[in-house]
């Protein structure tokens, strides 16, 4: 079954060509990372599929619903597509506990109790149920990024997308942030990833999508060819396979 169809889609800011005739599945389960050079597109193409970013050409579904169509309900499919952005998005005026609950009784009508108990299994789930009274300024960067991904959990998603979310990170937090994707991949979640962690690429993804400058896919296949087969690669793919693993 697929949850994540991208069939085709380009995008222009302007004259600007972002995103070139792209097109994806993501199967219930999959974990696909994509990657690929600065400025290529990853995370807008990541933030058309809930609509963020809105696309000019081309169709997205999401576990059926048409994200292209106008009629779409798009805070209802925002809803069911749990996104974790690169700088956390925390309310930083609400504590923790909050963070965990608004949304839930705003977007889904949860009562406050309800709310609290699934917001609160998911906090222990990342391991913070002892900061759930502290506020987001008194937690480390990579504790407010398991906060966001628990807040993100609450919501019951189908698919959850991670926009380069260790990136902003010090790199001894990276480590606490991966160990909850990893564990979310091994249960099942389907999840689309844009980052730069090939360590994180090898243990878990079941592909990866390789994304030149202007919006290009050049590569979609398994974590297996991708580094295993370097000499199947586009020449794009194998330079940055050789700047990023020769670290």
């Amino acid at each position: 079954m697929s949850m994540i169809e991208i069939k085709n889609v380009s995008k222009w800011y302007g004259t600007h060509q972002v995103l070139t005739d792209c097109s994806v599945t993501i199967d219930k389960g999959d974990v696909v990372v994509v990657c690929g050079p600065s400025g290529s597109g990853k995370s807008t193409l990541i933030k058309t599929v809930n609509a963020l970013e809105p696309f000019q050409k081309g169709e997205i579904y999401v576990d059926g619903v048409p994200v292209h169509d106008p009629k779409t309900d798009l805070p209802k499919l925002r809803s069911r597509v749990g996104m974790v952005f690169q700088h956390f998005e925390l309310f930083p005026h609400l504590s923790v506990t909050e963070n965990l609950t608004i949304a839930q009784v705003k977007v889904l009508g949860r009562s406050l109790d309800e709310a609290r108990t699934r917001g609160l299994k998911m906090l222990d789930r990342v391991g913070l149920m002892a900061h759930k009274d502290k506020f987001p300024g008194q937690l480390s960067g990579g504790q407010q990024q398991r906060v966001a991904i628990a807040r993100a959990l609450s919501m019951d998603p189908v698919v959850m997308l991670f926009d380069e979310p260790t990136s902003a990170l010090d790199p001894e937090m990276v480590g606490e942030v991966l160990d909850v994707m990893v564990g979310l991949a091994k249960e099942g979640m389907t999840m689309m990833v844009v980052t730069h962690e090939m360590g994180f690429a090898r243990k878990v993804a079941s592909r990866v999508i390789f994304i030149d400058v202007g919006g290009r896919i050049l590569e979609d296949c398994s974590k297996d060819e991708f580094f295993s087969h370097p000499e199947n690669r586009q020449p794009r793919t194998k330079d940055f396979l050789n700047k990023i693993l020769s670290h």
